[in-house]
């Protein structure tokens, strides 16, 4: 008798391209979701919601830019992986329109920045956003923080042309030392230079430093944040270059790769019909 051999169809969509999608994704998905509820916690302590109206340079605070990469990451990674997990088209489109509206965005911004980099708009935009941090260091612990770390562990650097600029906070104004400022004619901490085999950072080091007579050289940096940013980029053009450059080829890669998924996900269900 005869043997039925019946012939195994064969599958167009790719597991390893599908789970390899997946897996990626679920990892945006949730460093997404993780930098978004950092993000909302941080306003939560400030009590942001409710004074939404007092934040003056919205772009500046770093909560806020923690919630918008937190929620743009999360809705990436969402449509990637849930799009290849289900094998769903319209999510996997719009995972690669994202994707592809981000890179278009940071080469339209690398062009303009590119344009205007020697027209001086990069540097006055720097400079009002560091003045920024400067006029509001006491009132916003995030820029707080994130100027201490620019100041102290990153640039090696005071101000932005200088320590003097930091006159224009009301708690290091020379002036203040009428009301009783303990911080008048000083400088934060972060501005100081560490000591040698110095554990624990003096956090009063920076009082009365901008007196007159006060060998400022001593103690604190000189050098402004401006400058010292200019300096950083020039001698690390080729890691940031380089950085980006990855990053661009690697969503490419992701556009590609999806919509190969895609093409062979419709390609099985034509199957069908």
């Amino acid at each position: 008798m005869p043997v039925r051999r019946y012939r195994r169809e064969s599958n167009e969509i790719s597991c390893c391209l599908k789970y390899f999608i997946f897996s990626f994704n679920v990892v945006f998905w949730m460093t997404g979701l993780v930098v978004l509820a950092i993000g909302i916690w941080a306003w939560t302590e400030k009590d942001m919601f409710s004074n939404i109206s007092k934040l003056t340079f919205i772009a500046l605070d770093p909560a806020f830019v923690l919630i918008v990469i937190g929620t743009i990451t999360f809705i990436i990674g969402f449509t990637g992986s849930v799009g290849a997990l289900r094998e769903n088209t319209c999510m996997l489109y719009m995972y690669a329109i994202f994707l592809l509206l981000i890179v278009c965005g940071e080469m339209i911004l690398g062009g303009i920045l590119f344009v205007l980099k020697d027209k001086g708009w990069i540097k006055d935009q720097a400079t009002e956003g560091l003045r920024a941090f400067i006029i509001h260091y006491r009132e916003d612990p995030d820029q707080q923080n994130l100027i201490d770390w620019i100041q102290e562990d990153w640039l090696q650097c005071c101000g932005i042309e200088g320590p003097k600029d930091w006159d224009s906070n009301n708690y290091f104004n020379c002036s203040s030392v009428t009301i009783g400022s303990r911080e008048a004619c000083g400088v934060p901490f972060s501005c100081c230079k560490r000591r040698p085999h110095e554990i624990i950072k003096n956090k009063q080091c920076g009082y009365d430093v901008r007196k007159e007579g006060s060998q400022t050289d001593r103690y604190i940096y000189e050098r402004g944040c401006l400058r010292a940013g200019e300096d950083w980029l020039d001698n690390n053009m080729f890691s940031v270059t380089f950085f980006f450059l990855l990053l661009t080829i690697t969503k490419l890669l992701a556009i590609c790769f999806a919509q190969n998924l895609r093409v062979d996900i419709l390609a099985q269900k034509n199957k069908y019909h």
